[in-house]
């Protein structure tokens, strides 16, 4: 929903100020602004939360600005990024995408900072929940497009939810991720975004993450960084630095990348199922026989309100 407010300053209102009736009037119009009103849903996948924004006929105009102010978690509703839930007819960048003939929905998703994403793992479920929660798509298997191609979702009408995240690739660069005077070599894993993953005796070892840690050599869009540590039989924890966003809770693309290159290192193939462990839960992730990856977890709806942009 979409709505349109006339805020007036105070100084619009009669008396607040001197001069004759038309300067009065001059400053009461000069004063208003209008500030559209813009309904939105809040919710999480393992504690990485998103601001949703129904904008089903694409008549939104969300800018980077409006993205790092929804984001705020001081100043605004406070968010790791924005999804915006489009009809893929109605918007002139999804109609452009590869398979954009085989789905109904875009998710549009915006990092915090306002950059744009390829795809979000986390995010694709809270959308997908989002869809069959307000009855726009009954529960069962979805297709739904994003920057990173057209992604198949899977979910009842309660508990958790199941993403086809497609293949990931190796490229096998020779990277290392630098915190403070540590070193470690990276693992370059492209799961829908970039990640370089790290293998440490312990998640501490990160250090705060208020910051990206270097990488070297650069990713010339940046990078997603994991810090992973093995807590049994194909069970991982790890911690992850987004690019435009920071630590987060959960990244459902790293734990993808986490679990391909655990899997490598210890000679698994497809059809193996890790269990990762983040801040904000636990994720699964299966390999499967085709390559494709699985990733499986929660997503939970939590508030719904109006806000002004």
């Amino acid at each position: 929903m979409t709505d349109v407010r006339e805020l007036d300053s105070p100084l619009s209102r009669p008396g607040s100020g001197s001069g004759s009736p038309q300067r009065v009037a001059m400053r009461t119009a000069a004063a208003r602004t209008l500030i559209a009103v813009i309904a939105f849903v809040k919710g999480h996948g393992t504690e990485n939360d998103f601001v949703l924004l129904p904008d089903p006929g694409g008549e939104l105009a969300l800018d980077s600005d409006r993205v790092r102010r929804l984001c705020d978690r001081r100043a605004g509703i406070g968010a790791d990024g924005v999804l915006r839930v489009v009809r893929t007819a109605a918007d002139t960048e999804a109609r452009g995408l590869p398979g954009a003939d085989q789905t109904d929905w875009f998710m549009d998703y915006r990092n915090a900072d306002g950059s744009l994403a390829e795809m979000c793992g986390n995010g694709i479920r809270v959308f997908a929940r989002y869809l069959v929660a307000d009855g726009l798509h009954p529960a069962g298997d979805i297709a739904v497009l994003t920057r990173d191609g057209v992604k198949a979702v899977r979910l009842a009408a309660t508990g958790d939810v199941t993403v086809d995240m497609g293949p990931a690739t190796l490229p096998g660069t020779d990277r290392k991720v630098l915190v403070g005077d540590r070193t470690w070599p990276a693992v370059e894993v492209t799961t829908g975004n970039p990640h370089a993953v790290v293998f440490v005796d312990g998640l501490a070892d990160a250090g705060e993450l208020r910051t990206a840690p270097v990488v070297e050599p650069p990713f010339s869009d940046g990078v997603n960084v994991e810090f992973v540590v093995r807590r049994g039989d194909r069970h991982v924890a790890m911690r992850v630095h987004e690019r435009g966003v920071g630590e987060t809770r959960s990244c459902g693309t790293g734990a993808c990348a986490a679990m391909v290159a655990t899997a490598r290192a210890d000679g698994a193939g497809p059809g193996s199922t890790y269990l990762v462990d983040v801040p904000g839960g636990r994720l699964s992730v299966t390999e499967r026989p085709d390559g494709h990856l699985e990733l499986t977890g929660p997503a939970v709806l939590v508030a719904r309100g109006e806000v002004d942009l």
